[in-house]
């Protein structure tokens, strides 16, 4: 298992490769990555900063992908959560999964960013148009987040 909190942008080929290097068991590799998007609802997004604890965050990350593991026979995960500054197209999250069948590696990293959406100690500001503000937690990613309970 892989788990990094960084400011640096990452490679998902990269990434991939690095999980699945002189593998032959592997079945299924599913990723997915979060992007900053330049909408959000009615505001124009110039800018996204990502702030964390650092010793909090990667500690989170790593209690996620224990949960995943335990819960499906994968042989593989990475996760990496950015900070800082963030500009529109820019990758701010990344999960993978390797498992022999897709289902498992689908279904994990869909649980994965579930929790990271509502448990990872990341606190989102957005510069708009109409100026800074907080991104609010949303109602509907607890209760994502808890189908998996």
């Amino acid at each position: 298992m892989r788990v990094s909190v960084q400011a640096e942008d990452f490679n998902i080929g990269e990434e991939i490769e690095k999980l699945r290097q002189g593998r032959t068991d592997l079945g299924a590799i599913v990723t997915f990555t979060g992007l900053v998007r330049d909408i959000h609802g009615d505001h124009v997004i110039r800018k996204m900063t990502l702030e964390h604890f650092p010793a909090m965050a990667e500690k989170e990350l790593i209690k996620i992908g224990e949960q995943a593991k335990t819960r499906w026979p994968l042989e593989n995960l990475t996760i990496i959560h950015r900070y800082g500054p963030l500009f529109p197209g820019d990758n701010i999250v990344l999960v993978i999964t390797a498992s022999h069948h897709r289902e498992a590696a689908f279904e994990a990293a869909q649980f994965m960013m579930d929790w990271l959406k509502t448990d990872a100690p990341f606190w989102k500001k957005e510069e708009t148009d109409n100026g800074e503000h907080w991104v609010d937690a949303k109602e509907g990613d607890d209760i994502k987040r808890d189908r998996w309970t």
